[in-house]
């Protein structure tokens, strides 16, 4: 399998999610989105990104985001790395599986490409900027796979 160089992104500025923590006595709730089950635990949270719904890991949402101007506003922190796939595939997420195109972003929370997720070109690149540190390596596994 081909894998493309890795690039390392940072949110731009302007771009903020409201979200809420699912704070309930709860088993939680499942979900269908990127072509698959999506599940949502207690305690993680549920997010809109410019108009988008989805669910975010209760520990990675906590690692990731920072409070923003207003109450319910959150800005991600760091950095993300990503890739452009090469050709249709999957990645597992913490939520549960999530399908690319080629042409979609394969983005990580983690330098080592854990904690994935894949984007539409056009909402990574609207969203994301490349960092001043260029970042050739590879990562030691594809983030992704066909199944």
């Amino acid at each position: 399998m081909e894998i493309t160089k890795i690039r390392q992104y940072q949110k731009r500025m302007d771009q903020f999610v409201v979200a809420v923590q699912l704070d309930l006595e709860t088993d939680g709730f499942t979900y269908e989105k990127w072509g698959e089950t999506q599940r949502c635990k207690p305690r993680d949270w549920i997010v809109n990104n410019n108009g988008e719904a989805y669910t975010v890991d209760a520990v990675t949402f906590a690692a990731t985001y920072g409070e923003g101007a207003s109450k319910g506003q959150f800005v991600k922190m760091g950095t993300v790395w990503a890739r452009i796939a090469l050709a249709a595939g999957s990645v597992r997420t913490k939520e549960g599986r999530s399908h690319y195109v080629a042409g979609d972003y394969i983005v990580s929370n983690n330098e080592d490409g854990s904690d994935s997720y894949c984007m539409k070109d056009d909402k990574f690149l609207g969203m994301y900027e490349r960092t001043g540190r260029p970042a050739d390596d590879e990562y030691p596994e594809p983030l992704g796979d066909t199944a």
